[in-house]
């Protein structure tokens, strides 16, 4: 109970960035301005993909939820053995973390309108992405030939289907990163920033989820 706690707290926390960043909490109509200045004024688009991608990565947040839940019931029984850590887990969690980074880079520098950065940091970003599956299907492979096989035990069961589950949700991001490249040279510059900005939230929603499910591999 106490992971499952844990891990809603920090969805919380994220949900609250969130909405203190992109002004969802907001009142335009004690604002002064114009009505296109504002989102949620009913005259931009932004508000409602926002909203959209808000509502699925609370689905998703309650999904690995459930996951978390039946983890932490599980491991209770007599059967459970603890999967061992590979050393290479560590790495890539600093390969995400600096794919987020990346990508929040690339978001500046199209709030400047700078095509060089923004092209740099998106390639960096990818190319991370890329490199953290990569680094996690190895460690796989390190697991097995250590005797760590998917049937042998239920915790090596339940490593393989969250972290496999969350690297769909990586691949997942990488479609819609290279969505976003594709557009740029055909889309209008907002509509490449909010494109950014959407990538940029469910990379941070996928970092703040793996850092989660590490922790509770580390602690169990």
């Amino acid at each position: 109970m106490g992971v499952s706690i844990l891990f809603f707290s920090a969805v919380a926390v994220f949900a609250v960035w969130w909405l203190s960043k992109h002004r969802l909490a907001s009142k335009p109509w004690l604002e002064q301005g114009t009505a296109s200045e504002f989102p949620g004024a009913g005259v931009s688009q932004t508000p409602v993909a926002k909203v959209g991608l808000t509502v699925l990565l609370a689905s998703l947040a309650a999904l690995f939820a459930l996951f978390i839940s039946a983890y932490v019931m599980r491991m209770q029984f007599a059967d459970w053995r603890p999967v061992a850590k590979p050393t290479l887990l560590w790495v890539n969690t600093g390969v995400l973390m600096l794919s987020s980074a990346a990508l929040q880079r690339a978001r500046v520098a199209a709030e400047h309108d700078d095509e060089r950065e923004i092209r740099a940091y998106l390639v960096a970003a990818g190319s991370t992405a890329l490199a953290f599956l990569i680094g996690q299907i190895v460690a796989w492979q390190q697991l097995v030939a250590l005797g760590y096989a998917l049937a042998s035990n239920p915790a090596n069961a339940f490593f393989y289907l969250i972290t496999g589950l969350h690297g769909l949700h990586v691949v997942g991001g990488l479609v819609a990163l290279g969505w976003v490249m594709w557009r740029r040279s055909r889309a209008e510059r907002p509509d490449v920033r909010l494109g950014l900005a959407l990538c940029g939230m469910y990379w941070d929603f996928l970092l703040l989820i793996w850092l989660v499910l590490f922790g509770l591999l580390l602690l169990t």
